[in-house]
């Protein structure tokens, strides 16, 4: 079957909003294990950002009440993540687990009155002149914001990070939080200032999923997403161009499954469902064999918990 540049611009889109919603919450692990906490309850936020932005836009008419609703709602579990974690020094592993649990259960809760009600979706923005490129333009510059968002957002992390001083702070917290300590550097608040800022990033991926990759709600639409989140990070060796790639590389093989029987590839539907997690598994395993750029890459304390010393 030949592809005609028609296809092919369906094909990309479908990729774009396929990655989107890995990329925002991807990019906020990384800031969070930047600084050397490790929190696995990705999952339950995108979650609670997803039912919450959706109720909020089908009630309101607003798609930005909708956003600023899902980000907080994602900060808000965050918040109670960092509480048990740094300040009462509960497992960092144990708690976010439970966190994704909480999460997944109070978003069916509070989801059912929504079960079935419809969402215009958030509406595309074409960038003048640049939208009139052929396939190029169709690509890039006719998406909705939250699309231009993600790719700026992952410059802004990349360049926070590599030439700033808080990026810097941020990072020598997460090598050696005693040293960092040492130097009079505020280790907890550094550390609950970058979990926020994940549970943001992670409420807003939740969003994407509600208001515009498939603007309705639906219980545990997140499908697995917070966990391959988790994984772009190593897979990324915890830097932001690499997790770019990496997000639009796992949600092409997302959308690989909508497009295989147009191409008349006969395979099982379930086992095109089951790609992307096997994808996750191989990438990892290939990662973890050839292991020197994560122990070079990987923050020294994360996962560990900081005991301040006066």
């Amino acid at each position: 079957m030949s592809i005609d540049s028609s296809m092919l611009v369906m094909i990309g889109l479908t990729i774009i909003s396929a990655a989107t919603p890995l990329v925002f919450a991807a990019i906020g692990e990384l800031v969070v294990e930047k600084s050397g906490v490790l929190n696995l309850g990705v999952e339950g936020m995108m979650l609670a950002g997803a039912v919450s932005g959706f109720a909020v836009a089908h009630l309101t008419g607003s798609a930005l009440l909708g956003v600023l609703t899902g980000v907080g709602a994602g900060m808000l579990l965050a918040l109670i993540f960092a509480f048990l974690t740094l300040s009462l020094r509960a497992s960092q592993v144990a708690t976010g687990l439970a966190l994704t649990i909480f999460g997944i259960g109070l978003s069916a809760l509070l989801g059912q009155p929504l079960i079935g009600i419809a969402y215009e979706g958030i509406p595309n923005y074409s960038v003048p002149y640049l939208a009139d490129i052929p396939v190029l333009g169709q690509l890039l510059f006719q998406n909705d914001l939250l699309v231009y968002g993600s790719f700026a957002l992952v410059l802004a992390v990349s360049l926070f990070l590599k030439y700033t001083q808080a990026g810097l702070i941020v990072r020598a917290v997460g090598d050696s939080p005693d040293a960092a300590h040492a130097l009079g550097y505020p280790v907890l608040r550094v550390r609950y200032l970058a979990t926020l800022f994940g549970g943001a990033c992670a409420g807003l991926a939740g969003c994407y999923l509600s208001m515009a990759y498939a603007p309705m709600w639906a219980e545990s639409m997140s499908a697995g997403r917070g966990w391959i989140a988790l994984a772009l990070v190593v897979f990324a060796t915890w830097r932001p161009g690499r997790l770019l790639f990496g997000a639009y590389f796992f949600g092409g093989i997302t959308i690989l499954q909508l497009h295989a029987q147009a191409f008349g590839i006969i395979v099982p539907s379930q086992l095109m469902s089951m790609l992307p997690y096997i994808a996750t598994i191989a990438v990892l395993v290939l990662i973890s064999s050839t292991g020197s750029s994560l122990r070079r890459n990987a923050p020294a304390s994360i996962g560990q918990a900081f005991h301040p010393t006066k």
